[in-house]
C-alpha cells in the first residue's frame, strides 16, 4: 500500500522590520518579557512643545526555558561574529560621550541613584 502524499498550504505573516536601540527585560514566575524599544526625538513646528518623543516598542514574551535557549544562541552567534570580525568594543564616540557626561555629572550635586533596571531614553 502506497502512502498518500498530502500537500499543506501555509501562510506566514512576517512582522515589520524594527530597529531597537534600547531594551528592557522583566520576568515573573512564568515568563520573561523582552521589550524592544525605539525612542525618536521629533520636532513639530506646529506644536507648542519644542520636542516630542516618539516611542515604538515590540514586546516578546517567552517562557524561562526558551529565554535560556535564546541566551545560549545569542552567546554562540556573538562568539561566531567575533571570530569572523574581531572583538566587539564600545564605539569610541560613545565612550567619549560617557566620559564627558561623567565629568559634567561630578561638577553638579549628585542625585540619589534610583534602583531600577529600566534604561534612560535619551542617553
Amino acid at each position: 500500500m502506497e502512502k498518500e502524499e498530502k500537500k499543506v498550504n501555509m501562510t506566514i505573516k512576517d512582522g515589520d522590520t524594527f530597529f531597537a536601540h534600547e531594551m528592557s527585560i522583566n520576568f515573573n514566575p512564568m515568563n520573561f518579557i523582552l521589550d524592544f524599544k525605539n525612542v525618536t526625538p521629533r520636532v513639530d513646528p506646529r506644536s507648542k512643545e519644542s520636542l516630542v518623543l516618539h516611542m515604538a516598542h515590540n514586546v516578546v514574551i517567552v517562557d524561562p526555558y526558551h529565554a535560556k535557549k535564546i541566551h545560549e544562541l545569542l552567546g554562540k552567534v556573538l562568539g561566531d561574529y567575533e571570530k569572523d570580525f574581531g572583538r566587539i568594543e564600545k564605539p569610541k564616540a560613545l565612550a567619549k560621550y560617557e566620559s564627558k557626561a561623567k565629568k559634567a555629572g561630578k561638577k553638579k550635586a549628585e542625585k540619589p541613584k534610583a534602583k531600577t533596571t529600566t534604561p534612560s531614553y535619551m542617553g
